[in-house]
């Protein structure tokens, strides 16, 4: 009899605990007949989301390496974006490294023999021999001396992936300084882009200092198969040559006869090594007089030096190179520091086929990194020269805001002019190179006129970092107009800081609680409906347990 009454007890407790916003619609709605309406009761408050501790969306350029410059008798073009590339390393890509006073070789960071400009041999005044050494490193990878990667770059805040990148051949540290895990900046993502021109006798030497087995192929540039001595010059393992080991070095020899815009990349295990970040453009510049190009084009981006054929067409140019990043495949370089291991992981042990993106890139960075850097920065009645390279695994559907573009080359083979279309949506497949020509006269057809135009990837996981949006390789055409001194946007009225913070991409902040805080804030604790779920579930605790007292008891 005791059992029973606490058994009844139980079950009333269970029911008065039970949240009536459960009941059956056609039971509340008698309750409410008998009883009357429940007063309404507010919802829990919104969390109100405090520091952050966001970054400085445009660092100050304290070394003034934006400004316009002559170094070494090179005229160096004004960066009109927030962070800019060393101009004493440009200033010897384009004369050579070891044609620089060794001031100027001292504040690139670059080996006096990085970039070895020789003799004109065909006499119109501008070096055709070149000679390029690169090196590859590693960023983000373990370190044997702590449980955090290094050498460290991030992508976007707080992001920081795993790379293998060709590099200049340089002097120093890996890191900023001794108390700095901070990778310097000439060691970044993507690897470099080339520029040559046609008909330069180009070799190109890959001193690998990495733990792992690597090449160069050169995709779509003109090249032999194998050099004058007989070895392999094609870059591929299975057909042309041994890799290059850990310590050694091979040279390249090239001589291209076309112009265009092409590609490079290792092609051992290239399906791991190309996605590792082992890859850049690879421009051939047509043949001018007095043509001295800016060699090496660091992380991509804005060409600060452009060749004479450029600007005789175009007022600026940009090169952009997009890639994905799949992060099982990346980090796996920060699980170990024994070679034998990685090798394993990345080789053997990573199935591509189950690859899926996580991260999305435009030169080395995704937003909010790429308006730093790689916004497309023009005027009224420009004509803009963009050279693109998708490296990544999945195509990309580049679009233009307030603009339409022309496609005038593709994989470095001009398309004739009757066949040219003007559209603000381009596909460019894994590997493909395009040429673009943004033309900004507004005449409703190719311009709008002035503002801030996205240019993005219109796939939606694209314009992510890991599903969190903004992010991926959102970048910008911004008219001077509408660009501050300091080279960040002007935005109408839109503050994105929030999102220079590691917690919004670790998932951790509303998206649009700064435009109405409390309307989309996450929801406090409803603690009236924690007490009815803590009791309802005591209660059923204690019947589930007089129960099977009552099924011993029968037994026995």
């Amino acid at each position: 009899m005791h059992t029973r009454w606490l058994f009844l007890v139980t079950i009333l407790f269970a029911l008065l605990c039970f949240p009536p916003q459960w009941y059956p619609l056609a039971l509340r709605m008698q309750l409410s007949q008998w009883f009357g309406a429940d007063d309404y009761r507010a919802l829990p408050e919104g969390k109100t989301v405090t520091d952050l501790k966001a970054e400085i969306p445009c660092p100050e350029d304290l070394l003034n390496w934006r400004d316009a410059q002559t170094i070494a008798g090179v005229d160096i073009r004004r960066s009109p974006t927030c962070i800019a590339d060393n101009p004493y390393a440009v200033a010897a890509f384009v004369r050579g490294t070891n044609n620089v006073s060794q001031q100027v070789l001292m504040a690139s960071g670059l080996t006096p023999d990085a970039v070895v400009k020789g003799r004109d041999l065909d006499g119109d005044g501008d070096p055709d021999e070149i000679h390029i050494r690169l090196e590859v490193v590693e960023l983000n990878g373990g370190s044997p001396e702590g449980n955090v990667p290094t050498t460290r770059y991030a992508i976007a805040p707080g992001i920081r992936p795993g790379f293998w990148v060709f590099v200049p051949k340089m002097f120093g540290m890996a890191t900023e300084n001794f108390e700095s895990l901070k990778a310097r900046a000439m060691l970044r993502l993507p690897s470099p882009a080339i520029r040559v021109e046609q008909g330069d006798r180009v070799k190109i030497t890959l001193e690998n200092s990495h733990y792992m087995p690597h090449t160069i192929h050169f995709h779509g540039v003109d090249h032999p198969f194998v050099d004058a001595d007989g070895e392999g010059n094609d870059g591929t393992p299975l057909t042309s040559e041994k890799p290059v080991l850990p310590g050694s070095a091979r040279t390249y020899d090239l001589q291209p006869r076309q112009s265009g815009t092409m590609f490079y990349h290792c092609h051992v295990q290239p399906h791991v090594h190309i996605m590792m970040g082992l890859q850049g453009l690879f421009v051939v510049e047509e043949n001018r007089p007095n043509n001295w190009l800016q060699t090496l084009n660091v992380g991509a981006g804005h060409v600060r030096v452009p060749s004479v054929a450029v600007t005789e067409q175009f007022d600026r140019e940009y090169d952009l190179h997009y890639l994905d990043v799949d992060i099982d495949l990346n980090n796996r370089i920060q699980r170990f520091n024994d070679p034998r291991l990685i090798a394993r992981e990345m080789h053997r042990r990573y199935d591509i086929t189950d690859a899926k993106s996580d991260f999305f890139t435009l030169n080395g960075r995704s937003f909010p990194y790429t308006f730093r850097e790689s916004l497309v920065v023009t005027k009224p009645d420009e004509h803009i020269k963009l050279r693109i390279v998708n490296g990544g695994s999945i195509g990309i559907a580049l679009h233009t805001h307030g603009h339409k573009v022309t496609a005038t080359h593709y994989d470095g083979v001009a398309v004739k002019p009757a066949a040219r279309i003007i559209r603000d949506v381009v596909w460019i497949a894994s590997a493909q190179r395009v040429d673009l020509d943004l033309e900004t006269t507004n005449d409703g057809l190719h311009s709008y006129g002035a503002g801030i135009w996205l240019l993005h990837d219109h796939q939606g996981k694209g314009v992510t970092n890991d599903g969190i949006g903004p992010g991926g390789n959102i970048s910008a055409i911004v008219y001077e107009d509408y660009l501050q001194e300091n080279g960040w946007p002007r935005t109408q009225g839109v503050d994105l800081s929030r999102f220079f913070t590691e917690a919004y991409y670790r998932k951790e902040v509303p998206v649009w609680d700064n435009l109405a805080t409390g309307t989309f804030s996450d929801a406090e604790s409803d603690l009236w409906m924690l007490i009815r779920l803590l009791g309802l579930g005591l209660s059923l605790g204690v019947m589930v347990a007089l129960v099977i007292n009552a099924i011993n008891k029968r037994r026995s």
